[in-house]
């Protein structure tokens, strides 16, 4: 254990967080993402595991370290629902709630057709299966920067 650490987020996430920079994504799936085989196309080459966590949990968790890019409008993406590409499901509503309390401000979840957001996750630098059981729970997200902390006087 570690101070001041979410202890929901474990060793090998941790690592592939601090190995990540500005412009790699971390992709969250549900159970039902074929997380195994697209993570081997990925920069990691495997996937990472927060299974007893909800999509939303998972997320909350990872939003604790991690800095969303600022420079682009496709930071958070949503997998869309087939044939009903505007729909929201509940998994989807809940994790936007995390991103805005977590951001201090709206940041939407673009929708990315389904087969654009594997593209997306294959091109991704890591995949993490949560244990999500509702259907569409899957976001990217895209690595931002910290800032330099202000220099003080010696």
């Amino acid at each position: 254990m570690l101070k001041g650490l979410d202890p929901r987020l474990n060793a090998d996430l941790l690592h592939a967080l601090m190995a990540m920079g500005h412009g790699d994504d971390l992709v969250l799936v549900d159970a039902n993402f074929p997380a195994d085989s697209v993570a081997r196309q990925t920069r990691l080459g495997r996937s990472l595991s927060m299974e007893n966590l909800s999509l939303p949990q998972a997320m909350a968790a990872i939003l604790t370290l991690y800095p969303l890019d600022d420079f682009v409008d496709d930071a958070l993406a949503r997998m869309e629902v087939v044939g009903d590409p505007g729909a929201i499901p509940d998994v989807q509503a809940e994790a936007q709630l995390v991103v805005d309390a977590a951001e201090g401000r709206h940041r939407p979840l673009v929708g990315l057709e389904r087969h654009a957001f594997y593209a997306r996750a294959a091109n991704a630098y890591a995949i993490v299966r949560t244990g999500e059981r509702r259907f569409y729970g899957n976001v990217a997200l895209r690595k931002g920067v910290v800032a330099p902390e202000p220099t003080r006087p010696t």
